[in-house]
């Protein structure tokens, strides 16, 4: 299940950027694990908008956690959300 927030000009389900302090719209699903922590076909997931997808993905990149970058609407769509 994708998080969501709402912000004043969002619906209540407008799943949100979960970058710190953004509260942008998330058009991003960044899925990821940690290797140490999680079986490897867990996926937990992080919303990016356009600006922070980047950031994001370096961060977790780095680390070594992540595992895929898929739209937003193409993840609810295989996942049935």
């Amino acid at each position: 299940m994708i998080p969501s927030a709402s912000p004043s000009d969002e619906g209540p389900d407008t799943p949100i950027c979960s970058a710190k302090g953004c509260r942008e719209p998330a058009v991003w699903v960044l899925a990821w694990n940690n290797p140490k922590l999680h079986t490897p076909e867990r996926r937990k997931t992080w919303l990016a908008c356009e600006e922070h997808r980047e950031h994001l993905s370096t961060f977790l990149g780095m680390r070594g956690f992540l595992k895929d970058t898929v739209p937003l609407a193409e993840w609810e769509s295989a996942n049935g959300d």
